[in-house]
């Protein structure tokens, strides 16, 4: 490979010789490692540039890998230790999987006859011959994932035993997991989380001598897309974050979170963004809008072609959004109560600032169930008239059917939190984690394939930068909504809850509400956001939109995409309405903004205060802010 060494210093040469010999022959190892794992029909001898190559591969590795471990050399085990006695682990696994039917006799038997009758029939489709088949005459599988879709998989008889197998015991073990019976409710339901996250982890395509994708391309490059991959794996580790898309691609308020507006107001909590108005008059009752504090506000307003807030201001609207702060050290004892009483301060401040009576509001997934209790607190007041109509994007009151976040607060897992809460509050990044998990398969697993695997490149995908932008959290507010909220469903029960001192009661609320939900959302299901409908004294509209979370609220009319459901009936449950909707093709929101404006039509000219930064207007600063921009 040409090391260069003193030709007068037999040393040098002799220390040169056995480095260049270790690297030649990591190099044959990395690549007899994956040349065998795809077999053609007769193997030529191995190019001297080839080995030259794989051993650079080999090198590069094996240097990063040191590195990184000289880097991180007495870091690991306390952080290990900051979550406890693994032994608490251990049990823990054990009360579940003790119990576990795979133990019994008669279960691995069948198992076993079942996974012969799998191989015999899937060996059937290649007649016997270890070759592979060519792409136009794959065989049709027993069993179909979209993880295993590319025909590559079907290519050649060890793949498809291999993906085949994996699908029969994924398969096997849910159905188990389903018929574990002694568990209390929450515990089978854990159960049934673990083993969906377990078997999502162990697929064959999360492993580079198990895919034929990641093995075809690590030898077309000789290695060099296991080094990409090893790089964004290191780069994952020491920031602590899986990485979506590319982190230098996008720049708030210039390509993303750039709505033109002004910060009118802020308190330590939240900053105020007031949007300039597009159109010559607006509608006379202006919008705040109340995103979630476990993101990002621009959620809203990733970008011109899909931006809610953009779409909002070209309707007549004068649009206000609170910029929630990240949670530090000087916001360790903010509680429920101070996010309730900040969504009440930016209703009053525009109110003031506008001079007018109410005010629309939307409150996005948690901002949602905390704009519930705000109208309940504001009807116990006698103050309910501030706010003219509400709408929830996603939002739960009732927790009953909250999903799969219910698999993180048993007391144990709180605990465990707890013991990774620095300064008040907890790390954004381990919520992000958790979330990811709801989904690992296409948030976890998608990504180790197609960066640390296959060594490709991070998209430019806006939605995805947002999705990693994480935010702190107070941990005194977290606990108190996991417990009480999420286990406890005490929002619900009357005069359970006080916030600032008040009870609240949703039966009380009568302002008019618009309830969206997300026929795919698996954070806030539609079963569990249509519970909202059975706790409110006013009138109400209920759309199921398509999609989940995110695409079911961020879908611009222009898109084109999903479709949404309407029930002008009265559905006493979500299957009622489910069964006598009326699915529309498109976006609902100009279905919203149609509900705003037979509230109030009224509008009034776009100037004045209606203005942020005009004349005589003072700004603090332009949108999208400061608090945004908060690590």
């Amino acid at each position: 490979m040409g090391t260069k060494a003193n030709g007068n210093n037999p040393a040098a040469i002799e220390d040169a010789n056995v480095i260049e010999d270790l690297m030649r022959k990591q190099g044959e190892a990395l690549q007899a490692l994956f040349t065998p794992l795809m077999p053609t029909t007769q193997s030529p001898p191995p190019d001297p540039a080839d080995l030259q190559h794989w051993a650079m591969s080999a090198a590069k590795l094996q240097k990063m890998w040191l590195d990184f471990g000289a880097e991180q050399a007495g870091r690991i085990e306390p952080m290990l230790a900051q979550l406890g006695n693994p032994s608490a682990w251990n049990t823990w696994a054990g009360e579940w999987f003790g119990q576990f039917p795979l133990a019994r006799p008669e279960a691995q038997k069948k198992l076993w006859d079942d996974s012969v009758a799998l191989w015999t029939s899937v060996l059937g489709h290649y007649t016997g011959t270890t070759s592979p088949v060519p792409a136009d005459q794959v065989p049709d599988l027993p069993r179909h994932d979209r993880r295993f879709a590319d025909p590559k998989w079907r290519e050649q008889p060890v793949f498809a035993l291999i993906h085949q197998t994996y699908l029969l015991l994924s398969e096997r073990l849910r159905a188990m997991a389903d018929d574990v019976s002694g568990l209390p409710p929450e515990k089978a339901e854990q159960l049934r989380f673990a083993v969906r996250v377990i078997t999502e982890a162990l697929s064959p395509a999360n492993f580079p001598t198990t895919n034929p994708l990641v093995i075809e391309r690590t030898l077309a490059t000789r290695g060099e897309n296991l080094v990409r991959g090893v790089e964004h794996l290191l780069t994952d580790l020491r920031k602590g974050q899986l990485t979506h898309a590319r982190q230098d691609a996008f720049v708030l308020g210039e390509n993303i979170a750039a709505t033109p507006g002004k910060v009118v107001y802020e308190t330590p909590l939240f900053q105020l963004i007031q949007y300039s108005p597009t159109t010559e008059r607006v509608l006379g009752v202006p919008l705040v809008i109340f995103p979630p504090w476990i993101n990002r506000f621009y959620i809203l307003d990733l970008n011109p072609q899909n931006s809610f807030i953009r779409w909002a201001v070209a309707q007549g609207l004068s649009v206000f959004v609170v910029s929630w702060h990240s949670g530090d050290a000087s916001m360790a004892d903010v509680a429920w109560d101070d996010y309730v009483l900040g969504q009440i301060a930016a209703i009053d401040h525009v109110r003031a600032r506008l001079n007018v009576p109410a005010v629309h509001a939307i409150g996005y997934c948690v901002a949602g169930t905390t704009l519930a209790a705000t109208l309940a607190l504001l009807a116990r007041r006698g103050e309910a008239d501030k706010v003219a109509t509400a709408t929830f994007f996603t939002a739960q009151v009732d927790f009953e059917k909250a999903g799969d976040l219910k698999n993180f607060i048993d007391d144990g897992q709180l605990r465990t939190m707890e013991k990774l809460v620095t300064d008040g509050c907890l790390d954004g990044r381990y919520m992000a984690a958790t979330f990811n998990m709801l989904r690992s398969s296409d948030l976890v697993w998608n990504y180790v394939v197609n960066n640390y695997l296959m060594g490709e490149d991070y998209p430019a995908f806006d939605l995805l930068y947002w999705n990693g932008d994480t935010t702190n959290l107070p941990f005194k507010w977290l606990r108190a909504y996991l417990t009480e909220l999420y286990r406890d469903n005490r929002l619900v029960v009357p005069d359970s809850l006080t916030i600032d001192g008040t009870p609240i009661d949703l039966h009380r609320i009568a302002t008019p509400c618009y309830i969206q939900a997300g026929r795919l959302d698996h954070i806030a299901p539609a079963e569990s956001v249509w519970k909202l409908t059975r706790h409110l004294a006013g009138p109400w509209k209920f759309v199921v939109a398509g999609s989940g979370h995110i695409a079911g609220v961020v879908n611009p009319p222009q898109s084109g995409k999903y479709q949404y459901w309407l029930n002008p009936g009265d559905p006493q449950t979500l299957d009622q309405f489910l069964a006598d909707a009326q699915e529309t093709k498109g976006s609902w929101w100009p279905d919203w903004i149609a509900w705003i404006r037979a509230h109030d039509a009224a509008e009034v000219p776009a100037k004045g205060r209606r203005v942020p930064g005009g004349r005589g207007d003072k700004p603090i600063e332009d949108a999208p802010g400061r608090y945004v921009k908060q690590r």
